[in-house]
């Protein structure tokens, strides 16, 4: 069954990350193959959470772009360095492909053969010498083992086309020869006493009983062919290793993990058609041929929490979106294929995926409902946003039974925990939780602060209202709004970038607009700041 990743949004929250997890088990249970994951680090808020419950953090990936290891390319194809030029051929043709990556015992890769190679090394090659295995040249020349003493066989190979005994004179015979001889006795034993690597005999010769006995005692390998002199010699060179024509030759390698974009590009500069697939460790995994390239098999998502573009993974449009469950406004996305999309008007995403829970009729473990109950108490503010329902409400005390914590006291020390600033950067504060919106060409961004320590901020608001201001220039926004949310007040104060004083003051009904205004029972970006703005902007 194929993965599916479950991803929250950007600079994620509490909620984006707790409800990735929870709808993972669900799913899972239900016979998916899902796998909670994150696209940025977990706040402070969500860590005190995950180790209060035992939960491990979802998986951290960087995107979803289409990749080689996406692709069905000719996984596992791939052939000793030991096996023979013929059985490398056969390989081939038997797979309709032109080149086989060789890899040693390890799976590493060594190199590439092609029937280009192939064709080369029989025309151009070194023919008169073997580097292979006994068991390569028995089945090459379909023989017979008379007497094996070796497993590898390498030496200059001779074959027997003077007189017996002008051979004998002319040609001196040492132990790495290879000797293809027919009914010859004289130089049989000759060659046995010469102690040479191997002796191929030809023609189904018998060979007498004293010789073989001489043979073992000089430790010489036999084989018997039915094969004459000339086929013998015409076919015994496919018995060497392929690894022996593929030494200095130039070989173009892509990574499994490369993104195929990348290896289109650079494929179509290169014009090879085969390219081997290798791993972080020089394992080879297959081969990738351009022209049988067709079936991309786009990585899967669920998204929750979002359904905005720009709020979501990187490489989305390469992806599938098989489902989405989400609580805000509907975003710009859009599918290629019908999809589940669950969106209702609640406080949490963890809200949602509790009905799911209840509708599927499956159990809730006490670490899946004590983050889900985590994930709506910090979305909802302790029940306290604007964007509480009746859902929410409920789903907490159902939750809250489960788990069988006083939610109250269970909130407040994550809050605690969560909104302190101690040993953070402005950076770090104002892009934890920083989301951007699109009002048809125009793109701002809202970041939000829960905390407890107010005098931290409003002590150095210059240095707030600065750094938005920059990372407005640098982004392009049309503005960017920092909202500070006393959670005990239950109130934002307000900080703005360099001329955007009257959208401000328009979106919430100020008279008097400055840096740091405060507003009472202002807590929620989805409800009560993002439409506003959106209303005004211009």
């Amino acid at each position: 069954m194929d993965k599916i990743y479950i991803l929250g949004h950007q600079k994620p929250d509490c909620d984006a990350i707790t409800s990735a997890i929870s709808l993972s088990y669900l799913k899972n249970k239900l016979g998916y193959n899902t796998i909670p994951a994150r696209i940025g680090d977990i706040n402070r808020e969500t860590k005190y959470v995950l180790d209060y419950f035992k939960v491990n953090s979802p998986k951290l990936i960087n995107d979803v772009k289409l990749q080689l290891k996406d692709l069905d390319y000719h996984k596992n194809c791939i052939l000793d360095r030991k096996t023979s030029i013929k059985d490398t051929y056969d390989y081939m043709i038997e797979n309709k492909i032109t080149g086989v990556p060789i890899v040693d015992e390890n799976k590493a890769f060594l190199g590439l053969v092609t029937i280009r190679l192939i064709a080369g090394s029989m025309i151009n090659g070194k023919t008169d010498y073997l580097d292979t295995s006994y068991d390569n040249i028995i089945k090459i020349l379909d023989g017979e083992s008379i007497i094996k003493i070796d497993d590898e066989i390498k030496g200059n190979i001779l074959a027997v086309s003077y007189r017996s005994q002008t051979f004998m004179d002319v040609v001196k015979l040492v132990e790495n020869n290879i000797l293809i001889v027919g009914d010859r006795v004289s130089v049989l034993e000759y060659a046995i006493k010469s102690k040479v690597k191997l002796i191929i005999v030809v023609s189904d010769f018998n060979i007498d009983e004293n010789l073989i006995s001489l043979a073992k005692q000089n430790k010489v390998n036999i084989i018997r062919t039915k094969l004459d002199t000339y086929n013998t010699t015409k076919v015994i060179n496919l018995s060497n290793y392929v690894y022996s024509i593929i030494l200095g030759e130039p070989i173009y390698t892509f990574n499994e993990n490369d993104y195929y974009d990348d290896f289109k590009a650079k494929s179509s500069k290169l014009r090879h058609n085969n390219y081997p697939i290798i791993d972080n460790k020089n394992i080879c995994k297959g081969l990738i041929r351009i022209t049988d390239i067709t079936n991309k098999n786009n990585k899967k998502v669920i998204l929750v929490d979002h359904n905005e573009l720009d709020q979501s993974v990187e490489g989305l449009e390469e992806a599938e979106i098989v489902e989405i469950v989400d609580h805000h406004k509907l975003g710009n996305l859009s599918t290629n294929n019908p999809i589940n999309f669950r969106n209702m008007a609640v406080g949490s995403t963890n809200t949602i995926i509790y009905e799911m829970f209840k509708e599927s009729n499956i159990s809730i473990p006490y670490e899946i409902a004590g983050i889900m109950l985590a994930g709506i108490l910090s979305d909802t503010l302790l029940l306290t946003s604007p964007t509480t329902t009746e859902y929410d409400s409920n789903a907490v005390l159902a939750l809250a039974e489960l788990t069988k914590i006083d939610y109250k006291e269970f909130a407040l020390n994550m809050f605690k925990e969560g909104t302190s600033l101690d040993g953070k950067t402005v950076s770090q504060i104002v892009e934890t939780d920083i989301k951007a919106f699109t009002k048809d060409d125009i793109k701002f961004a809202v970041s939000q602060v829960f905390t407890l320590d107010i005098d931290t901020i409003l002590n150095n608001k210059d240095e707030y209202i600065n750094y938005i201001n920059n990372l407005s220039l640098n982004k392009g926004y049309h503005m960017v709004l920092l909202v500070v949310t006393d959670i005990y007040k239950n109130g934002s104060y307000l900080f703005y970038t360099n001329n955007s004083d009257e959208i401000v003051s328009d979106a919430f009904s100020i008279n008097n607009i400055s840096e740091g205004v405060y507003i009472d029972k202002m807590v929620s970006r989805k409800k009560q700041i993002v439409p506003k703005l959106m209303e005004v902007m211009r």
